[in-house]
């Protein structure tokens, strides 16, 4: 069994099976050899209170997933969801390929690289946000 190898730089926090991890002053790296563990990189983490997005939202569900704090058949439908109406949206090529990876991933269980590829999204989001205020004035006004 070779498990899953984390690198972590210094004082790194990660969430494994609930328990918050905080790494000493230097680089270090460890095998996690307990399959089925739940691992989040907190630096990757997303707050509830800043899950406000589709995007976001999508992101939150895939790391309740990852973090096992959610149920995982419920979870991953709801994933699934998000990402079928976020295909809805994002009708470029390129957000097409990321939202197809993302839902392969979330399909086959794999939460940590659904998110991954959602995250990608981000940036994409907001820019869409910000032409979207600037062209429409009732937000623009209420914004400031």
């Amino acid at each position: 069994m070779s498990g899953l190898t984390l690198k972590l730089n210094p004082n790194e926090r990660i969430l494994i099976n609930g328990a918050v991890i905080e790494n000493g002053a230097r680089r270090t790296s460890f095998t996690i050899k307990t399959p089925n563990t739940h691992i989040l990189r907190l630096k990757d983490a997303i707050h509830p209170d800043d899950a406000k997005t589709p995007v976001s939202r999508a992101c939150y569900i895939a790391q309740l997933l990852i973090a096992g704090t959610t149920d995982p058949d419920r979870g991953r439908k709801q994933l699934i969801i998000a990402i079928e109406q976020l295909s809805q949206v994002f009708d470029d090529r390129d957000s097409r390929i990321l939202l197809s990876a993302a839902s392969e991933h979330a399909v086959a269980n794999n939460a940590y690289r659904a998110m991954r590829k959602l995250k990608e999204l981000l940036p994409r989001e907001a820019r869409l946000f910000a032409a979207q205020d600037q062209h429409d004035p009732v937000r623009r006004s209420s914004a400031g």
